[in-house]
């Protein structure tokens, strides 16, 4: 379910881009492609509680270690791109 979850918020998120570029109302693109990235991170977190409960030290010590940088990053990647037109509008206003 994260990989779904985590591949509409990629699509999400360059369509946000690309209606920013447009010159198109990008403002629900964005909140929708943050609030995809959450979605992702909660699924994830759930395999895990899983995995917790099942005892599964196993999957927990391959996956956790990579996945936990992994998420750090995307999650930092998504909201920087997801607010890059923001940025980029207020700073045109500002000349």
């Amino acid at each position: 379910m994260w990989v779904i979850l985590g591949v509409i918020a990629i699509i999400v998120t360059f369509f946000n881009l690309y209606l920013y570029a447009a010159g198109k109302d990008y403002k629900l693109a964005m909140a929708m492609g943050l609030s995809f990235t959450a979605l992702t991170l909660c699924a994830e977190y759930s395999m895990v509680a899983d995995w917790v409960e099942a005892e599964d030290w196993g999957a927990l010590m391959d996956v956790v270690p990579t996945m936990e940088w992994a998420l750090w990053f995307l999650t930092i990647v998504s909201i920087l791109l997801n607010i890059t037109p923001i940025l980029l509008e207020k700073r045109s206003k500002n000349r």
